[in-house]
């Protein structure tokens, strides 16, 4: 699994806080703390709500929460913080495409997201989508 702060680590090593760490037991503790914060705090239906929202046209992450509040979907209500990290998630998984247009980042969906919306819709039970390791590392 790639480390999604190795470039905040890699800055962080040449800036003026290179000599300052912190202890493995502290980082664990921090990692428990998020982890118990937001454990199950993203659902399958909220990754599927953003798929089905860029799956015809692209949108910045502000369009994308306005439709997730018209579709009834609160998760990000307040902390809209949460929905760019689940966007960059679904961009490094591959699963979002995006692209900056005047100063704004839009996302749109590509072939593996669209395999994935597509088994959800298909699939009645739900079985076969495999998004659980996608809100597992989300939630951390």
């Amino acid at each position: 699994m790639n480390d999604p702060l190795k470039n905040l680590k890699s800055s962080m090593e040449k800036s003026i806080f290179k000599d300052f760490s912190f202890s493995n037991e502290r980082k664990n503790a921090v990692r428990e703390t998020i982890r118990t914060n937001q454990q199950a705090q993203f659902h399958i239906e909220t990754i599927i709500a953003i798929l089905e929202s860029v799956q015809y046209e692209s949108k910045d992450g502000y369009n994308i929460s306005v439709q997730l509040f018209q579709k009834d979907e609160r998760t990000f209500q307040k902390n809209e913080g949460q929905l760019y990290t689940l966007l960059h998630l679904l961009e490094n998984k591959e699963i979002l495409t995006s692209n900056w247009l005047n100063n704004k980042k839009y996302y749109s969906l590509n072939s593996k997201g669209k395999k994935y919306l597509a088994t959800y819709k298909k699939d009645t039970d739900k079985q076969g989508l495999s998004l659980n390791p996608f809100i597992t590392e989300a939630s951390l």
